[in-house]
């Protein structure tokens, strides 16, 4: 076994593994995703070859790829911290589209893990789907008994082929409906005890380690909920080089690894250990791992080539936010004096900025943001903390002990102090915090948000700022411009709205043509450009609807309604706001024109006028 492997030399290996079997090298993608509006950020490598692995369009370099995919998971963010858990990760792939299927891919996978990388078939189990349903009957899905033999044909026991549900053998579809597929993964046994007699591959005792997941698209599932063959088959395939390389060098966990070393020395060097006096060493360990995977996370959020997130309160916006403030907050439990996180993305930057030039490329300005974010935050601590010795104090006057949870909210939602921070404290201030009060008064403040937001900001608006107005009276003339141009049928289908641009999603089966685009784009601007009047009334749906205006959202509307009209162009019940005149737009630019689902297409644009 390369028992001294690092990522640079995995990387290689693998990619030059696959050339030899015919792959075309290709780019990793950007982690903001381009083809997938369902996640914030790219998930897995699969994203940004939807398009491809759907079929719409031939794949440039052919149909046998591989590449590095940067990957951003963060639905799992309160378990990192453990052994191995990570929100940035970079994942391996290789990939089939319409050419090899399963006996190619469980062969190479096979051939690597054995022969390249050194791994002893007797460490390999490896699961596959069991089947679903009875045949003949609706949902019938038979077991993946194809993969099982082709493992046995290799040598793999059928008592190392676990047969194994849904939950962990199968892909997609990404909708109700559409490509989908059984996989098989692959376990590297660590030799550890069983933790019981039901232990598999999948348990989360450590026994087993996931290193490697190929995806079969081989059905479709239609909208009567069957499965069918599907005409063309894919491969899609993942190995973690994080896991990998900690499975190989024997390392303790992820951290232990040469690609998290540098990191966690720099970690050590900032910190004052006396501050942590009151820590055990697990909960130092753990607040060490915090800080180090989510600044490589927000530094390599930064510094994406798109440079279209930044810490904020909406979106992946929002999601950096956290992990920078996560960051700061565990920073500071371990001593780490203020200014750290600009430190640490140069320590980021140093390590993979040769295998990804964009990290020196883009430091100066995610610097810039990280001091800022980390400066903001530090101020919400001091205020917090100063807030909370002064409620101690009162109620220790008073012999009380536990902070109620309307104070521990009052805490957070007013002063922006994490309710985490106000528990640790308490526990320092030999006091308890009402939890069940917190969870309570939070639940109560979301449900009065969601009231409030359902009153306030309707049609897929952000907010009522004046540059989302403009965008909003922007998706009028775009919807009436898209009716000129392809016909009635372009109807809306959805839009959501923010200050950075306007997002509209409408029925039409095709890609729009680059004359389309720019006809539609052409007719917006000269309705801007002849400043025309934009007048509201209140009326009822039926007589909106004799005067020509669309209602495009039948019983969603009242007995009395608004009616938008702009000059003799668009006619539209709508919930507002608009400006007063389309010259306030400015101007008007189509950035994007893509695929939303099956039958929709999406449209992403600005107004020039950007400023309120």
């Amino acid at each position: 076994m390369m028992e001294n492997i690092t990522a640079d030399t995995l990387r290689e290996t693998y990619l030059k593994f696959f050339e030899s079997k015919g792959h075309k090298i290709i780019s990793g993608a950007s982690l903001i995703p381009e083809n997938d509006p369902t996640v914030l950020f790219t998930t897995a490598g699969m994203h940004p070859l939807v398009p491809y692995l759907m079929g719409e369009m031939p794949h440039p370099a052919g149909t046998r790829l591989t590449d590095v995919q940067k990957c951003v998971r963060t639905g799992d963010i309160d378990e990192v911290g453990d052994l191995a858990h990570l929100t940035f990760f970079e994942m391996l792939g290789n990939w089939s589209l319409n050419d090899y299927f399963k006996k190619e891919a469980i062969s190479w996978s096979f051939e690597f893990l054995t022969q390249k990388l050194g791994f002893s078939p007797d460490q390999l189990s490896v699961t596959v789907f069991a089947g679903e349903g009875k045949e003949g009957e609706e949902g019938y899905i038979p077991a993946d008994e194809e993969a099982a033999a082709i493992w046995r044909s290799l040598g793999i026991p059928d008592e190392r082929i676990y047969r194994l549900p849904r939950e962990d053998n199968w892909w997609g579809p990404a909708g109700t409906t559409g490509p989908c597929g059984p996989d098989t993964e692959m376990f590297i046994d660590t030799g550890r005890e069983k933790c019981s007699d039901s232990c598999r591959p999948g348990c989360h005792c450590g026994k087993y380690v996931e290193i490697w997941n190929d995806v079969f698209m081989q059905y479709n599932k239609n909208a009567e909920g069957k499965y069918e063959p599907l005409g063309r088959h894919n491969v899609d395939t993942g190995m973690g080089v994080e896991r990998t390389v900690c499975m190989m060098t024997g390392a303790k966990t992820v951290y232990d690894t040469e690609i998290f070393a540098p990191l966690m020395a720099k970690i050590d060097e900032l910190r004052d250990t006396s501050a942590a006096a009151d820590m055990d060493d697990e909960q130092i360990a753990r607040a060490r791992r915090i800080v180090a995977d989510h600044m490589r996370t927000a530094t390599f959020i930064l510094c994406d080539p798109k440079g279209s997130v930044k810490p904020g309160n909406v979106g992946a916006n929002y999601v950096l936010r956290r992990l920078i403030r996560r960051a700061v907050r565990y920073g500071r439990m371990l001593g780490i004096a203020p200014g750290f996180t600009p430190v640490l993305a140069e320590t980021v930057a140093a390590k993979y900025s040769h295998v990804y030039p964009e990290l020196s490329a883009n430091l100066a300005q995610c610097k810039a943001d990280l001091e800022a974010e980390e400066s903001r935050f530090t101020q919400t601590l001091d205020k917090g903390e100063a807030m909370f010795n002064k409620v101690a104090e009162q109620l220790k006057a008073h012999g009380q002990s536990q902070i109620s949870g309307k104070t521990a909210f009052k805490l957070y939602d007013t002063f922006g102090f994490p309710f985490e921070m106000t528990l640790e404290m308490a526990g320092k201030a030999g006091m308890t915090v009402d939890k069940d009060g917190f969870d309570e008064a939070n639940r109560k403040h979301q449900e009065l948000s969601r009231t409030t937001s359902a009153g306030s900001f309707k049609a897929g608006l952000q907010d009522n700022s004046a540059v989302v107005t403009r965008m909003h009276t922007a998706t009028h003339l775009l919807h009436a411009a898209l009716h000129k141009v392809l016909g009635p049928t372009a109807n809306q289908k959805g839009s959501n709205i923010t200050p950075e641009r306007l997002r509209f999603d409408f029925t039409w089966p095709e890609k729009m043509t680059p004359d389309q685009i720019a006809e539609v784009e052409r007719l917006v601007n000269g309705w801007i450009a002849d400043g025309i009047e934009v007048t509201k009334k209140t009326t009822t749906v039926e007589e909106a609807k004799a005067e020509g205006a669309m209602a495009l959202f039948g019983s969603k509307y009242g007995e009395e309604v608004t009616l938008y009209s702009i000059g003799d162009v668009s006619k539209e019940i709508c919930c507002g706001p608009h400006v007063a005149n389309t010259k306030e737009l400015g101007g008007f630019k189509i950035l994007k024109e893509q695929s939303s689902s099956a039958g929709v297409r999406r449209i992403k644009a600005v107004v020039s006028n950007m400023e309120p």
